[in-house]
């Protein structure tokens, strides 16, 4: 039997791969995203004030907010708006993975016209343009999430009740793109992660056409912490935005992500641009990892059973042709007799 490959694999199939994996590495590991989130929305305050919310609560770090968030909260604190965490991921990831499917075979087969991998300029094109357009059709769930990661204990509301909150609050149905621009900036990480996912395979494991479990995570974990490092401060604008804008605000949200930037800036210096970058960076390694650890046995289950339907389709036609030839020497027989 030929190696499995993934040109067997239509792009529904890598999207469902994808969106799979990305379900199961981030149900795993949820509590760090909580925990990074309240860590990139917390503003930097003096020994005399007092919080006022335990969403106020000042955080020193990864475990102090994760202990703190067990005592005001409880452990169901850690996974506040798991359910809609889950259903944009699974959204952002389908319409990624299927995108970036489709554009990376277009470019193959019209563009480059061969089947040798792109060079890394192309590849990191080809990510920025599958997270654009993945991005369009998943912001509001990325907004509404962020909104519930960042309610306090007693202002708890579901997905709906804090999409219409949005909507009510801010500028109409537009608010739930709230941070568009900043993501459409930000489709350079998906583009930096599996652009280096594809470049360092290709020095790693060249000629490999399916990677062991472990393969997977270690090219997934490196390849995203590079992306983290270098997309931080256009994350941490880009929660500012789309959360509830800090109490020495008033009320007002921010507007543009320079305008977050400039605020944090000002008031933590440019070290606030990195705040959360340690549960970022290990939620991000344990996500991609598990994700593309998942998402390769699942792309490999998607070759055997796609193998598997063409061969039951061609012993069908096999049968239905002697079948078809044994009617046809029958129909003879009876003639000549």
């Amino acid at each position: 039997m030929a190696a499995p490959s993934k040109t067997e694999v239509p792009p529904w199939g890598l999207a469902v791969a994808g969106s799979t994996g990305a379900i199961i590495a981030n149900a795993l590991v949820y509590p760090l995203d909580i925990v990074k989130t309240r860590l990139q929305v917390q503003v930097k305050r003096s020994p005399n004030d007092i919080p006022t919310t335990t969403n106020e609560r000042h955080y020193t770090g990864t475990m102090h907010a994760i202990l703190s968030i067990m005592e005001d909260e409880g452990i169901a604190g850690l996974y506040s708006g798991l359910a809609g965490s889950l259903l944009g991921v699974a959204s952002t990831n389908f319409a990624y993975f299927y995108w970036y499917s489709t554009v990376r075979t277009l470019y193959l087969t019209k563009v480059q016209k061969s089947t040798k991998a792109p060079s890394t300029a192309s590849e990191l094109a080809i990510g920025a343009i599958a997270g654009a357009l993945a991005q369009l059709f998943t912001i509001p769930i990325a907004v509404v999430t962020t909104r519930q990661q960042t309610q306090p204990k007693g202002d708890k509301k579901g997905m709906l009740a804090t999409a219409k909150e949005v909507i009510e609050s801010e500028d109409g149905w537009s608010g739930l793109w709230r941070g568009l621009k900043a993501s459409l900036v930000l489709v350079i990480n998906p583009a930096i992660t599996y652009g280096a996912y594809q470049r360092l395979r290709e020095v790693m494991y060249p000629h490999k056409l399916n990677l062991r479990p472990h393969e997977a995570f270690l090219l997934g974990a490196m390849s995203k912490t590079m992306a983290t490092m270098a997309t931080q401060p256009l994350i941490v604008a880009k929660v500012g935005l789309q959360s509830r804008p800090p109490p020495a605000r008033n009320g007002k949200p921010f507007k543009s992500f320079h305008e977050v930037m400039y605020y944090i800036i000002e008031k933590e210096g440019l070290l606030g641009l990195f705040k959360g970058i340690a549960p970022q960076i290990l939620k991000g390694l344990l996500v991609q990892g598990m994700l593309m650890m998942a998402k390769e046995r699942i792309e490999l289950l998607f070759v055997l059973l796609f193998r598997y339907m063409r061969t039951v389709r061609q012993e069908q036609l096999e049968k239905l042709a002697q079948l078809a030839a044994s009617k046809a020497a029958e129909q003879k027989k009876a003639l000549v007799g």
